[in-house]
């Protein structure tokens, strides 16, 4: 009864409550939009409550996951998250009505600025602690692994199993590869699954690096070397990396007076820094990567013959990404959840129309290229999946062009060939299972396997 005599104030009591109980507080509705936002959040963000009603909430908060919680109907408790500068707790929490979702509401678990401040300075303290760690501990060892490789395509496989079979080894390794094919991560992969992996991994960009400092760099110098050295002098990279890798990307770019230097290491397993009386003997692993032609540069007198076939022990050569478009699904879907994850915008999927426009162009800039056209495209992107107004203009004409050179039967014999080499796939290569699963006859799967070329 007295709930009832008192129910005219309930509105204004609740109101009441809403607005002082938490320091923020936000409730969306079914479709991601504000219906209510207290007056200390509208401040926090600078924005009155007027503007923020009816508003689809990622409008109006960064980095905001609601709208996904609304779908997911999944509580997310506790939750750092970074908005205006700064980093917040945020619980966020599905509202159930018949089973269904009709709406979330977000809190914050700290109530005023001033504490949320002390909270901010503690996590941007251990986050700054962590960050100058990773960062020291990631300067002297390899950050990479084979699986960071995304790839399903044959070819990169093979070329994983090399990896594994050479990296036990001290030999020099020499990948070559076109820009953006992930020559660094090979690299460290090396590195990692060699017996040296508790070592430093010391990476020296040749083609960065003045001429007139390389030797510096690589070999160092003692102390009144020359006008400007540093007391005490320094330790080269080479120094640096004994007992581990040394990782010389882009060495056709080094000069052949270095060449020569760098030969004499190579051979005598010993540095001499500038201005030193003795030799230094070092223990380290070359590890070497080029985009160019060493073969081509060789017969232009611009390589040493006998350099290249001391650091060419091992050869490593990584595919163009146009020879292995199988593997742009994988990475699509690998580089979606990795830049949704950098920038804080949530996407889910991608349209196939983009990917078959993907399969067509050839991509010059490789994996790299990839990477950015799905990052421009996240950013680009007016709803939480990626569609063909979202890619750059000239990938599209390449599709276009590829479809109208085509005839039919072309583009349904190349259907055909995916399908069945998707299915094979899923079969772990079992060709009867794979004919089982297409309703097709044994034979027939057979026939079509060679009528394609595809070994399985």
């Amino acid at each position: 009864m007295l709930m009832e005599k008192n129910l005219p104030n309930a509105n204004k009591i609740v109101e009441t409550v809403l607005e002082n109980a938490f320091a923020w507080l936000i409730i969306v509705n079914e479709k991601g939009q504000i219906v209510y936002m207290n007056e200390d959040y509208c401040s926090f963000i600078g924005r009155p409550k007027e503007d923020c009603l009816g508003k689809h909430v990622t409008e109006v908060i960064e980095n905001t996951r609601m709208h996904i919680v609304v779908k997911t109907g999944k509580e997310e408790i506790a939750q750092l998250q970074y908005i205006k500068g700064n980093y917040m707790i945020a619980n966020r929490i599905p509202i159930w009505s018949n089973g269904e979702v009709i709406g979330a509401f977000g809190t914050v678990m700290y109530r005023d600025t001033k504490e949320w401040s002390v909270m901010n300075s503690q996590v941007r303290e251990h986050l700054a602690a962590l960050t100058t760690y990773l960062k020291k501990h990631q300067e002297a060892g390899a950050k990479y692994t084979l699986h960071d490789i995304i790839s399903v395509s044959d070819k990169m496989e093979e070329l994983k199993e090399r990896v594994k079979s050479v990296a036990a080894s001290d030999s020099s390794v020499l990948i070559c590869g076109e820009s953006g094919t992930g020559k660094e991560l090979f690299a460290h992969s090396i590195h990692q699954l060699s017996d040296r992996n508790e070592g430093p991994f010391i990476k020296v960009n040749c083609g960065a690096i003045p001429e007139h400092l390389l030797e510096s760099e690589l070999f160092g110098y003692e102390e009144g070397a020359f006008t400007g050295a540093r007391k005490g002098g320094k330790k080269g990279k080479f120094l640096c990396a004994n007992g581990g890798t040394i990782f010389l990307d882009e060495i056709a770019e080094m000069p052949m007076h270095m060449q020569v230097k760098l030969l004499r290491v190579l051979q005598e397993r010993e540095v001499e820094p500038i201005g030193a009386v003795n030799s230094i003997p070092i223990n380290v692993r070359i590890v070497a990567a080029t985009n160019r032609s060493l073969e081509v540069m060789m017969k232009e007198n611009r390589f040493r013959k006998d350099l290249y076939y001391r650091l060419n022990v091992i050869p490593i050569h990584i595919p163009p990404l146009r020879q292995r478009k199988e593997d742009i699904p994988v990475l699509v879907e690998h580089f979606l959840g990795k830049l949704s994850l950098r920038t804080g915008k949530r996407m889910h999927g991608i349209c196939e129309e983009v990917i078959k426009a993907f399969q067509y162009y050839d991509w010059n800039g490789n994996v790299r290229e990839l990477e950015h056209v799905i990052e421009s495209a996240i950013h680009l992107a007016k709803k939480e999946k990626i569609y063909l107004d979202d890619i750059p203009e000239y990938i599209k004409q390449e599709a276009v062009v590829n479809e109208e050179d085509k005839g039919l039967k072309e583009i349904i014999e190349e259907l055909e060939m995916r399908i069945i080499d998707r299915t094979l796939k899923r079969c772990n290569g079992d060709k009867r299972k794979a004919a089982k699963l297409l309703k097709i006859s044994k034979s027939s799967m057979y026939e079509k396997i060679s009528k394609y070329g595809m070994h399985n």
